[in-house]
């Protein structure tokens, strides 16, 4: 394997409560989920089996809220939200870090997405439709409302930009 840059926040807990604005990408950025016309998604049926999967994420992970979020004929862009208990008795004492470190990650931005990529891939492979993801994925964590406000607006825009977005691959402006 290649030695690749991390891409995640070094020393960051990406388990713990906030909102994270992730870019989930196809292998080679190839076309799966549908195409653009009119400035809208018409997904095909791996698009249509991402955007189900995308929604069930909060029935296989209580811990999280789904909000904004498009299924782009290459990618996906959402937001996801990580609504841990809180603490308990004060002095910053958490139960979860007591907890083994397997248990920790399960309740991670990493394990939703894995979990989502998963069970993409896996319908895919039951109903024998060619299908990879990238390797990876994206993500940005939000740190304010007004920052959150633009990634959201960005995300509704997306399908609209399509002609202007650097993952088309007909975009003559690349």
């Amino acid at each position: 394997m290649k030695n690749r840059k991390p891409n995640r926040l070094r020393n960051y807990d990406y388990s713990q409560n906030g909102m994270y604005f992730v870019t989930i990408c196809t292998k080679d950025r190839e076309y799966f989920f549908g195409d653009i016309a009119d400035q809208k998604i018409n997904s095909s049926n791996i698009g249509i089996i991402a955007q189900r999967c995308w929604l069930e994420i909060p029935n296989h992970f209580p811990h999280i809220a789904l909000d904004e979020f498009v299924i782009m004929p290459n990618h996906i862009h959402g937001i996801i939200e990580i609504i841990n208990p809180e603490p308990v008795g004060g002095n910053n004492y958490c139960p979860l870090r007591d907890l083994p470190w397997q248990t920790l990650w399960a309740r991670s931005l990493s394990s939703a997405v894995r979990g989502f990529k998963i069970g993409v891939t896996k319908w895919c492979n039951e109903n024998n439709y060619y299908f990879c993801w990238q390797q990876n994925y994206f993500d940005h964590i939000v740190r304010n409302d007004a920052e959150l406000n633009r990634i959201r607006e960005y995300i509704r825009n997306n399908p609209a930009n399509w002609n202007r977005d650097r993952n088309n691959s007909e975009n003559i402006f690349t």
